[in-house]
């Protein structure tokens, strides 16, 4: 049985000088050990749900696995309920919080990364920053995109966000056309495991590099987002939160449109604005 996102327990409350017993939610968070050819490569703490999607999402933004025909096979424990279809699934035999990335031939690019990474970072265990970057392409011209459209899909990623609203403690991502239509959105205690779920999601659906797409996450714009948007080819960001020096240093790099402070009606453009049309 898959792990509930946000398990209910019993607190004790302090407000207006009083204290008084309260149910609440906390968000889950757990480490799943990556294996690649069953050898243990790294451990990523997360929340449980859409496993397989955070592991193939994770090896493509390395260059290790950039499509399912270089996966032969994903072998993960049965109590995540992971049943995709578009891939050899196998439940059977693995231990608890664990997924087996099983390739049809040698890695595109060897693993060097170190055996933890953290809720907060998708790229603290990378040996090299310069080695993240060797796989990045200049984008193309990607899709023109109505500034008006932006704040509203802050409005869908957030009544999307169910653990978040028991919570508090969820960062989401969403991937939607230029028009504006929600494609997919996943919530986890890693803002770059969120991305790196949705990034999972298409290519599991064979829809990457995703040229045509908008990516808006809940948190900040840090490099490790820039990155991983630009590695499956997204050419606009747009993130709540601030960006980092190195992220827009990266934007600008690479031709991707990033937005930061998304809030009510305005936002800031940091990159690449040509990509929103004028109204």
């Amino acid at each position: 049985m898959a792990k509930p996102a946000a398990p209910g327990l019993q607190i004790r409350r302090w407000e207006a000088g009083r204290w008084s017993d309260a149910p609440d939610a906390v968000v889950t968070e757990e480490p799943l050990q990556l294996l690649l050819d069953g050898a243990e490569l790294s451990v990523v703490m997360r929340t449980p749900g859409n496993d397989v999607e955070l592991a193939l999402g994770l090896f493509y933004a390395e260059g290790i696995a950039r499509d399912l025909a270089g996966v032969e096979r994903v072998r993960v424990s049965a109590e995540s309920g992971e049943d995709e279809k578009a891939i050899e699934v196998d439940t059977s035999i693995m231990e608890s919080n664990q997924v087996d990335v099983r390739l049809a031939h040698a890695p595109r690019r060897k693993p060097q990364r170190s055996m933890l990474a953290s809720a907060a970072c998708g790229v603290c265990g990378a040996v090299l920053i310069e080695d993240l970057r060797r796989d990045l392409v200049t984008l193309g011209a990607g899709p023109q995109v109505d500034p008006k459209l932006l704040p509203g899909l802050v409005d869908v990623l957030r009544s999307g966000q169910g653990v978040f609203e028991r919570t508090g403690g969820l960062h989401a991502a969403g991937l939607f056309t230029a028009a504006g239509e929600l494609v997919c959105l996943r919530e986890d205690i890693g803002r770059h495991n969120a991305v790196d779920k949705v990034v999972g999601r298409m290519m599991l659906d064979g829809r990457l590099p995703a040229g045509e797409m908008v990516l808006v996450v809940s948190g900040r714009a840090g490099y490790e987002i820039v990155q991983k948007a630009i590695t499956a080819g997204i050419p606009v960001v747009a993130a709540v939160g601030a960006p980092s020096s190195l992220a827009v240093a990266l934007s600008r790099e690479f031709n991707q449109t990033l937005v930061g402070f998304l809030r009510g009606e305005r936002f800031n453009v940091y990159s690449a604005p040509e990509r929103l049309t004028k109204s």
